[in-house]
């Protein structure tokens, strides 16, 4: 890592990842493709859910906003992560930098906050099933999509403005984007206490959300072996399983990286995990919740004769 000789750097150097010979080019094609899937696959999520009535539900206005989350947020690391692997090392603006941290972490601690609202979700639409369209009616929807993106900036700020503040003696981040603990390394002090309040802030969020999902998926579990017939548990089931496979992929990466103690972790694995949330997870959502899914499978039927239709008018 490069010193320079004042406290205030007004460039960082991204590292990225080492890759060299004919596995460049590949690693930049590959991980190209996938940013464009991914932001194909969200944005057809978004308009099919607009375009098809079939869908408006609760659970699909839910997925809809899931998706416009995870096309922005996979648009504030996935182009400095092309950028790297394109040309090496990075340079990145220190304001750049700190914006970068702040959305990233804005969007995920939203996603988490938002995950949270679609346990919600299944839980009152298989729990309480009468009065699902009465609890969750349209004006608490836009309330409770809303209240996760406030609380998610809102959360976002302390590790974000914290971490701005700090003196670097350093300048080069060990990693294709800007996070925070590549950034504690090149600070001039004692980061300790700011670990500490990073871990807390984020732990906690994380935390509580988890056990709030956990508890929500319990209800949900004991609701559904209390139905009469095999049938009709598997299609409860179903409508959660898309769920709770993108809750586990999403809080195991976060926890390993945000939660967990960074001492086991070998040199360059925290970028590696950092794939998973901030690259494969918003680009297998799509999949997990259109390949496993009946309704959409219809609704992308209907839409797809209406445009025919459409075109076939004189």
């Amino acid at each position: 890592m490069d010193h320079v000789n004042h406290t205030w750097t007004q460039v960082f150097i991204l590292a990225g990842f080492t890759i060299t010979g004919t596995l460049q080019p590949l690693a930049f094609l590959g991980i190209l493709c996938i940013y464009l899937f991914t932001l194909a696959g969200n944005l057809f999520i978004i308009i099919l859910v607009r375009a098809d009535s079939g869908l408006f539900t609760p659970m699909y206005f839910f997925i809809s906003v899931l998706s416009f989350l995870e096309f922005w947020y996979v648009n504030t690391t996935a182009p400095t992560l092309l950028h790297t692997l394109l040309h090496g090392c990075s340079p990145i603006s220190s304001a750049v930098c700190f914006i970068q941290l702040y959305v990233f972490h804005s969007l995920g601690m939203t996603e988490c906050y938002l995950l949270g609202v679609m346990a919600l979700d299944r839980y009152l639409a298989i729990c309480h099933p009468l009065h699902y369209h009465a609890l969750m009616s349209r004006k608490l929807q836009l309330w409770l999509a809303g209240a996760t993106w406030v609380a998610g900036f809102s959360a976002a700020l302390v590790p974000a403005s914290l971490t701005a503040t700090l003196p670097f003696c350093l300048k080069e981040v060990a990693h294709y984007f800007c996070d925070l603990a590549p950034l504690l390394q090149l600070a001039c002090v004692d980061t300790s206490w700011y670990v500490q309040v990073h871990g807390a802030v984020i732990g906690v969020a994380t935390g509580c959300n988890f056990l709030f999902i956990l508890g929500l998926y319990g209800g949900i579990l004991r609701a559904v072996l209390k139905l009469p017939s095999a049938a009709s548990r598997a299609k409860a089931f179903s409508t959660c399983s898309s769920h709770m496979t993108v809750v586990a992929l999403f809080y195991t990466s976060a926890f390993t990286v945000y939660v967990g103690s960074r001492r086991i972790h070998p040199e360059g694995m925290e970028k590696c995990i950092a794939l998973v949330y901030a690259l494969f997870t918003p680009f297998l959502n799509p999949i997990i919740y259109t390949l496993r899914n009946r309704e959409v499978k219809e609704a992308m039927k209907r839409v797809t004769v209406r445009i025919r239709t459409i075109l076939k008018a004189p």
